[in-house]
């Protein structure tokens, strides 16, 4: 990438992130969900920006976690914990890429693991799995303002499964959503705006995501949703 290119995209990068901010003070959230954490990548960008409110991350990798664990420790509105969230209260695998934020609990398809170099799989470990409506009451108070952010790597859907009762209560969803298959059984980009519509979520903004290294292709978009009964628009 040229020195050019390289600065137009942390430029698009940080218009992307303004932006996120916006809509997050524009709905007053005070509690994040950071559900796919890794190793706090997402809440350490948060608090870069300015957000100072409570973070709750979730993050299944044993390894990984413990990185998030040791970076949380140091900031006391930042609660993290070593699961998964999906649409069932059970035990499951999930499967370890070479770049573990890749790792997710659905195989991964070619077009993704040749997308980039260390991308397959390499290992699984048996993980706890836990429904958000299950959880959701011991983390929030009526008057909260709540967003989630949900990186499962095509596990998206199962996710907001296990939170249907829990989203009358929620003004913000952030999700990783694939133009194309990426992942087996994964939901892509038009039905989850559809499905996201039906259970009262309007699509909001975008935000650029990951693309094919040698063809250019976009794979993967975030998109920014909020609920239409809470949020004005």
């Amino acid at each position: 990438m040229s020195v050019l290119n390289k600065i137009k995209y942390k430029l698009h990068l940080k218009n992307d992130l303004k932006r996120r901010l916006k809509i997050i003070n524009h709905c007053k959230i005070d509690v994040l969900f950071d559900i796919g954490a890794n190793v706090g990548q997402y809440a350490q960008k948060m608090r870069n920006l300015g957000y100072n409110k409570k973070i709750i991350s979730f993050e299944p990798l044993k390894a990984d976690f413990e990185i998030l664990k040791r970076t949380a420790s140091r900031d006391k509105y930042w609660l993290v914990y070593n699961y998964a969230l999906g649409d069932e209260d059970t035990l499951g695998y999930i499967n370890i890429s070479g770049s573990s934020d890749n790792s997710s609990i659905l195989n991964m398809l070619p077009k993704h693991s040749e997308s980039k170099a260390g991308l397959s799989y390499i290992a699984k470990q048996e993980i706890e799995i836990k429904k958000l409506d299950s959880i959701f009451g011991t983390f929030v108070e009526s008057e909260n303002k709540i967003m989630l952010k949900i990186d499962t790597q095509g596990y998206e859907k199962n996710v907001i499964d296990g939170a249907l009762e829990s989203l009358k209560r929620i003004s913000v969803i952030q999700l990783e959503m694939s133009l194309v298959p990426l992942y087996a059984g994964e939901m892509l980009i038009a039905e989850m705006i559809k499905y996201l519509e039906n259970v009262g979520f309007h699509l909001f903004s975008l935000e650029n995501g990951h693309y094919n290294r040698q063809t250019g292709q976009l794979l993967q978009t975030d998109g920014i949703f909020v609920n239409k009964n809470l949020v004005e628009q």
